[in-house]
């Protein structure tokens, strides 16, 4: 095998796991978004992101469309599925909206440090077509994860001050 084909090998590998962490962002996000109710702009934040990233399972699409490949179900449904039973399990903490932030951070920087991977093995793989593609999806994962870093002091404030009331401060 030639460097170019081992790097061609990890690079289609990379995009199909991409995906399926795309696919399980989504099973994450929109649990989270259908609970939320003292929390408008966490919401708004995060049906913005879903939009974004079904662009980005597209841009993904297109990527192994173009090397005549294509994701792989197996993992996108794993995956998928893992990510609803992160969001099962967290529905039933007391802080929900505060374990969603920090995991939701911590998933963003996960993407991000996978995006930079995957543009480097694109280098290397020579598929120079799909680097501005990968990109695009980093800059989106990068603006998300300094969203809900900036966001997240306010909605431990208003958790804490929620938790004060009567009112149900979890989500």
């Amino acid at each position: 095998m030639t460097s170019m084909q081992s790097a061609r090998d990890v690079f289609v590998d990379g995009l199909r796991n991409a995906h399926a962490m795309e696919k399980q962002a989504l099973s994450i996000m929109e649990p989270q978004v259908k609970r939320l109710e003292h929390y408008p702009e966490v919401s708004a934040m995060l049906e913005r992101h879903i939009r974004e990233t079904e662009g980005q399972i597209t841009r993904l699409d297109e990527i192994l469309s173009g090397l005549a490949e294509e994701a792989s179900a197996l993992k996108d449904l794993s995956l998928s599925f893992t990510g609803t039973m992160a969001a099962v399990t967290h529905s039933m903490a007391s802080d929900e909206i505060l374990k969603n932030s920090m995991a939701n951070y911590a998933f963003e920087n996960f993407e991000i440090a996978a995006y930079t991977a995957l543009i480097a093995a694109a280098e290397q793989a020579g598929a120079s077509s799909a680097i501005p593609l990968l990109e695009q999806n980093l800059r989106e994962e990068r603006a998300m994860a300094a969203l809900i870093e900036d966001g997240l002091p306010e909605t431990v404030r208003r958790y804490i001050a929620l938790s004060a009331t009567e009112q149900r401060a979890d989500i």
